[in-house]
């Protein structure tokens, strides 16, 4: 196997210095429009003249570094393997979910994870709910733990790590206990799972998504933008559409790896966080489309509304371009 080279992600850069370009010449466009109502509209002439000129200067700069990346370093940086085709013997399944007063929808949920014929367990960890989440979980069969640091990077790594500790189940399926994703997708992850360490489940296929769900327009094609920042950050090693998605498949074996990497500090921008690591680790990544519904009571993560779910994806960037330093 041809090693890889180790190059800085231009490409990854180059998409924000054109993107910041791009803003700017946007900006001075519309400077242009108080120059009427404004009398001082001058100076604003000045400003709006110089953004638009020099705005070139980052645009240019970044089809350079995207034109470097996609047409000269990308053979050096693309892994030279075979598919991967791991046969996979028959095996049952730990089903982790994350729940934070979700009272009105887990046990649908855990009973809708048990009733699967691949599913040996599911694992319920409530992120110190307020409300019945708890009782309401265990007693409709699920094992049962409560996570009392707060924040939904702990609540996932609580999840896994408590899903990796059995060692009957070498695939461990990741979900949340609020009905927007459903059971019978875990056939899909399986059938992807020899081909890569974790399937990360996509909500971007249209007519899988129902019509209505927390998931705004602006959210959904804004969760697609960062995916292909962080797309272009590992070029050639993933296809990614989905950076926001909770439904994911991964190996045991995997999992072992990647927990210690990654930072359980880190809160709603975790999802991104855990693909990033895990790239990072040379470990295989694929998508599959899966189901995506409305979720059962209030939603209470990024998708309360678009201005919380900007700031996530601001978090979200932050954290791709500096290796997630000071993102907790």
């Amino acid at each position: 196997m041809r090693p890889l080279r180790s190059h800085p992600p231009y490409l990854l850069y180059g998409i924000v210095v054109a993107a910041f370009g791009l803003a700017a010449y946007l900006v001075g466009v519309l400077l242009f429009v108080p120059r009427y109502l404004l009398p001082w509209h001058a100076q604003l002439d000045r400003l709006a003249e110089w953004l638009v000129w020099y705005s070139g200067v980052p645009l240019v700069l970044g089809l350079a570094l995207c034109l470097l990346d996609l047409l000269y370093l990308l053979r050096h940086r693309k892994p030279d393997h075979p598919i991967r085709e791991e046969a996979l013997p028959p095996s049952r399944v730990t089903v982790a979910l994350t729940a934070y007063d979700d009272e009105d929808s887990i046990a649908e949920s855990v009973r809708d994870f048990l009733s699967h014929p691949a599913v040996a367990r599911v694992i319920v960890v409530s992120n110190n709910s307020k409300d019945a989440t708890y009782p309401l979980a265990a007693e409709a069969g699920a094992i049962t733990f409560d996570e009392l640091q707060p924040g939904y990077g702990r609540c996932v790594h609580r999840c896994l790590s408590e899903a990796a500790a059995w060692a009957d189940a070498d695939l461990i399926i990741l979900c949340e206990g609020d009905r927007t994703f459903r059971a019978y997708d875990i056939d899909k992850l399986i059938a992807y799972a020899r081909h890569g360490d974790i399937v990360n489940g996509t909500r971007i296929v249209e007519p899988l998504r129902q019509y209505r769900t927390q998931l705004s327009t602006f959210m959904y094609y804004g969760n697609l933008f960062v995916a292909k920042l962080l797309e272009a950050k590992h070029l050639g090693r993933a296809t990614l559409t989905d950076v926001g998605t909770t439904y994911k498949l991964c190996h045991r074996a995997a999992l072992h790896r990647l927990l210690p990497a990654v930072d359980p500090a880190i809160n709603l921008e975790f999802n991104a966080h855990l693909l990033d690591t895990a790239l990072a680790l040379n470990m295989v990544v694929v998508e599959c489309p899966v189901t995506f519904h409305q979720r059962v009571g209030i939603s209470k993560g990024g998708n309360v509304n678009d201005w919380r779910g900007f700031t996530v994806g601001l978090r979200m960037i932050r954290g791709i371009l500096t290796d997630w330093r000071w993102a907790a």
